[in-house]
């Protein structure tokens, strides 16, 4: 994270020595034991039109009377909840990107006390609004100077709560940050090589153990059906394993599985030519494993956490897959490759087989998999497929928690029938009904060893039109789900 946090019990806000000063207000009526220059310039705000205490509305007030702050941001919260702050914080704080602020200071007022999940979405709020995409365009200008954010509390008693969700907040930041700035470099960036050293940047960082492997080791490994989707690609494929330890060696580890497609064109199935450019942000998933690790590693979570990621290209050529070539997984299951756009599953399925040798606790995989997902959930909330009840409740409160949802969908055994092949154990896709939900059956037929859940992230891991860019999720769903079953 760019910019430092702290937590302080600092008592009056007008007093306080920040270039800017931020106040949220929860409720319908001025807040009581707000400061009286700050509730007269809000009261003399309202009287004048410029702002009013619903949802959604702020103003940026300067040079108030009796106030150290220059600039005083205010913005109505429609409730006290983390969702509500982080809404209201997001709407102010683009104010502060091109006014030189370093130093914000901020209070929210109107509800019982700070909370640490409020902290946190402060946090990842500030995150958000300062995060700028430099790496291939360097006229985008310096990102904003924000240098430390000052959380302000009433008592040294909320001060505790308040500061482990802002640590925690912070680190997810730095995870979501990294993993949006590897999804937005382009393909002839970031390569599967480029991917795999960016893993082994971080991991030397933060002192993870890491295996890459090249395209010899992975055809020792036998991984027959992710080098299948590789070959029609000049770009060397990428076997990354990493390893981050803060539990007992005897601690069964946890496995994050993430599709590292850093170029979708279809294959010999192409994809349509609009929008195609956007399949440079398919490796989403592996960019969710890599940041999730930094903001775990961040954190020191006292449990055994281990990232596999399959990273290539989907590229037609005289040596590519396809449609009708049966291939071999590492499983030693045959696939019948009817479509060779359906290339995610191809590789995650050895992904998954592989990650049986670590006897994990749980394994979930990551992927930007199918467009069905998309039409089904939008993008609000990523797709989450798991035949374990606890396994999806788990990762169903975490996404909740961290403002980063998701939702269930089904598994029924009746929608298998549709992968049947005649010349291969299984066809890669079913029709088109229900499509979203025939991949992650295919997936389901590589994990009877394990207890696993599938995050289909096609339509949250980055946003399209004016706002093109990665998002960063499910960085914050995996983060407190890896969290909740750390210690």
């Amino acid at each position: 994270m760019d910019f430092r946090t702290q937590v302080t019990a600092a008592g009056a806000a007008s007093r306080v020595n920040a270039d800017a000063l931020l106040l949220l207000l929860v409720g319908d009526s001025l807040p009581a034991g707000l400061d009286e220059p700050l509730a007269a310039a809000v009261n003399e705000a309202i009287a004048a039109g410029d702002f009013a205490l619903k949802p959604g509305k702020w103003v940026n007030l300067r040079q108030v009377a009796g106030v150290k702050a220059p600039r005083v941001l205010v913005a109505a919260c429609r409730d006290a909840g983390a969702k509500s702050v982080k809404a209201a914080a997001a709407a102010a704080l683009g104010l502060i990107k091109g006014l030189g602020v370093e130093h914000l200071a901020v209070q929210i007022s109107g509800a019982d006390a700070v909370t640490g999940a409020q902290a946190e979405a402060l946090a990842s709020a500030a995150g958000e609004a300062v995060y700028l995409y430099r790496t291939t365009k360097p006229s985008a200008g310096e990102a904003p100077k924000l240098d430390k954010l000052t959380l302000l509390v009433a008592d040294k008693a909320t001060a505790k709560a308040a500061g482990e969700g802002l640590k925690r907040g912070a680190a997810i930041v730095d995870g979501v940050t990294l993993a949006r700035e590897l999804a937005n470099r382009p393909g002839n960036h970031c390569t599967p090589a480029m991917l795999a050293a960016e893993a082994r940047k971080l991991a030397h960082a933060e002192g993870l153990k890491i295996e890459v492997f090249d395209r010899k080791e992975i055809e020792a490994l036998g991984l027959g059906s992710f080098l299948a989707v590789a070959r029609g690609s000049d770009e060397p494929p990428r076997f990354v394993v990493m390893h981050y330890r803060g539990a007992a060696k005897s601690v069964a580890p946890l496995v994050l599985v993430g599709k590292g497609i850093t170029f979708d064109s279809g294959g010999i199935s192409l994809k349509p030519g609009a929008e195609m450019d956007e399949m440079k942000f398919d490796m989403g998933g592996a960019a969710s494993v890599i940041g999730t690790l930094c903001a775990v590693s961040r954190l020191k979570a006292e449990v055994n956490l281990i990232g596999v990621i399959a990273a290539t290209e989907n590229l037609p050529s005289g040596k590519a897959l396809k449609p009708g070539d049966v291939i071999t997984s590492l499983s030693g299951q045959t696939i019948e490759v009817l479509n060779t756009d359906a290339e995610g599953r191809l590789i995650l399925c050895d992904a998954l087989t592989y990650a049986e040798r670590f006897e994990p606790a749980a394994v979930v995989d990551i992927a930007t998999l199918t467009g069905a997902c998309v039409v089904a959930l939008g993008a609000v909330r990523s797709g989450m497929f798991s035949a374990d009840d606890a396994l999806a409740a788990e990762l169903m409160a975490a996404g909740e928690a961290a403002l980063d949802p998701c939702w269930r969908m089904p598994l029924d055994d009746d929608y298998d029938e549709g992968l049947k092949s005649n010349f291969a154990d299984m066809a890669n896709i079913g029709g088109r009904a229900g499509g979203a939900i025939t991949a992650a059956m295919f997936l389901k037929r590589f994990t009877k060893k394990l207890r696993w859940a599938h995050l289909d992230i096609a339509g949250t891991a980055w946003k399209g039109g004016a706002a093109k860019g990665a998002t960063g999720r499910p960085v914050g769903l995996l983060t407190h789900w890896v969290l909740s079953r750390a210690g």
